[in-house]
């Protein structure tokens, strides 16, 4: 099963990178796939962003994510 993690995007690197925020760490991620701006809520998988979410979408997941740590 693949997981896709969401976060914010902190800095546009350059052309291809984007620094997103997951929960305070900073992760340099390959952005060529979708057109992000800083602040954009994405969704990141194995160092690519491959889609950008909603506030309210990103926060259901990271609830998702919570609710499944305590199982």
């Amino acid at each position: 099963m693949c997981v896709a993690v969401p976060g914010t995007v902190k800095e546009i690197v350059d052309d291809r990178y984007a620094n997103v925020d997951f929960s305070g760490n900073i992760v340099k991620a390959a952005s060529g796939l979708v057109d992000v701006k800083e602040g954009d809520r994405v969704l990141v998988h194995a160092g690519c962003i491959i889609q950008k979410v909603s506030d309210e979408e990103a926060s259901k997941i990271e609830e998702l994510f919570r609710e499944l740590e305590e199982v």
